[in-house]
């Protein structure tokens, strides 16, 4: 006889694996997924209640000294579970005080998280001043750069014609559409988005409306649809809209930025942004999440995000991560720009890992072979 420790992400199909009976897979596959869900300014009658339902049914709330005796108001606590518990708790709590029915809606959200094919999204840059070199190109070099990308692996190529490096200056929408035009018309011409996905980093409707015409089907929109115009583009040609968040702007992001809580402020973001998409009729399956790593946030916030990314699968969208190269692996390991592919590809794969389901980087080639490795191994 012979024991080992054994980490399954494909649940479903190990169980198939080792024959266990199909009636009983979905119920042993519910039993093997723990959660552990955070919650935060709760009343704290309902912290005793929740306590009582979990342990009731052989899950578990971690809970501050105090609680018993509602010694404060308000508190915080941790709900751990399986995700058969989450569905017994789910229900149970509709019918319980003190805020547990929004918490019982929140523990229906996490469970009915969807999951997304993994997907490298190339970076091509028509500017001059984009951070990393290695992604800016010529108008005469573009068409060459990007036929490379996808022949390196790249499901998606995103191309922008304005850099939003912090301090960046600003373009006109006239300049970034004459920038763009030529590479765009060439996309159509030779019906390359037949053999990638093509996506626009752009806020600008001319731009934009111009790209969906040429055949992209991605609008990569740094301000978060804050744009009615743009939503409005994303709907009329049928294209998805990757939502970023970013507090501030280009020109002052990384001046001190602040969150009390940057989870929870990020998470009412896409909150208020999802339910202005679907206002306007477009639906959570076109619409991708970005948390703007590096986007008006320190380094502390920037980890967090990515520790805890998984959360943002509630709304049941794809969430991309876009990590590459970027200052925030300087800070944990001095390094130059042209020296951060491999701090890139460690903080990538752990998004990965962490519920992400598009990359976006500059580097392709290695990305796919990094990809292939680590799915591998997850098999």
């Amino acid at each position: 006889m012979k024991l080992y420790r054994v980490d399954i992400s494909d649940k479903k199909e190990f169980l198939e694996t080792l024959d266990v009976d199909k009636g009983g897979r979905g119920i042993i596959q519910d039993k093997m997924e723990l959660y552990t869900i955070y919650i935060k300014d709760i009343k704290t009658p309902a912290v005793n209640i929740l306590k009582q339902d979990a342990l009731s049914i052989g899950a578990e709330v971690a809970s501050p000294c105090g609680v018993i005796t509602c010694k404060s108001e308000y508190s915080d606590c941790l709900l751990i579970g399986t995700k058969k518990h989450l569905k017994i708790l789910s229900k149970k709590e509709l019918t319980q005080p003190f805020g547990l029915k929004e918490v019982a809606k929140n523990l229906q959200d996490f469970l009915s998280e969807k999951h997304f094919p993994t997907k490298i999204m190339g970076v091509l840059n028509i500017n001059e001043d984009s951070f990393y070199s290695g992604s800016r190109f010529a108008p005469d070099e573009a068409l060459q750069a990007l036929e490379r990308l996808i022949d390196e692996g790249a499901a998606i190529i995103d191309i922008g014609a304005v850099s939003s490096r912090p301090n960046a200056e600003k373009v006109s929408e006239k300049e970034e559409f004459e920038r763009v035009v030529e590479l765009l018309d060439e996309i159509d011409d030779k019906r390359l988005y037949e053999r990638a996905i093509f996506s626009i980093d752009s806020y600008a409707p001319s731009v934009v409306e111009h790209a969906l015409k040429s055949g992209f089907k991605i609008i990569n929109d740094i301000t978060g649809a804050s744009s009615d115009a743009i939503i409005k583009l994303a709907l009329k040609y049928d294209a998805q809209l990757c939502i970023m968040h970013m507090q501030g702007t280009p020109q002052d992001m990384q001046k001190e930025p602040h969150y009390d809580d940057v989870m929870s402020e990020v998470s009412d973001f896409f909150e208020a942004r999802i339910a202005k998409c679907e206002a306007l009729g477009l639906s959570r399956e076109n619409i991708i999440l970005d948390v703007g790593i590096g986007f008006g946030k320190t380094l502390e916030h920037n980890l967090t995000l990515l520790a805890n990314i998984r959360h943002f699968k509630k709304f049941g969208c794809e969430l991309l991560i876009g990590a590459s190269r970027k200052s925030m692996i300087d800070a944990l390991y001095p390094s130059s720009v042209e020296e951060r592919l491999p701090g890139t590809l460690a903080i990538h794969l752990k998004a990965l890992q962490n519920g992400a389901s598009i990359i976006r980087c500059h580097d392709v080639a290695e990305h796919k072979q990094a990809l292939n490795v680590w799915e591998s191994i997850k098999e």
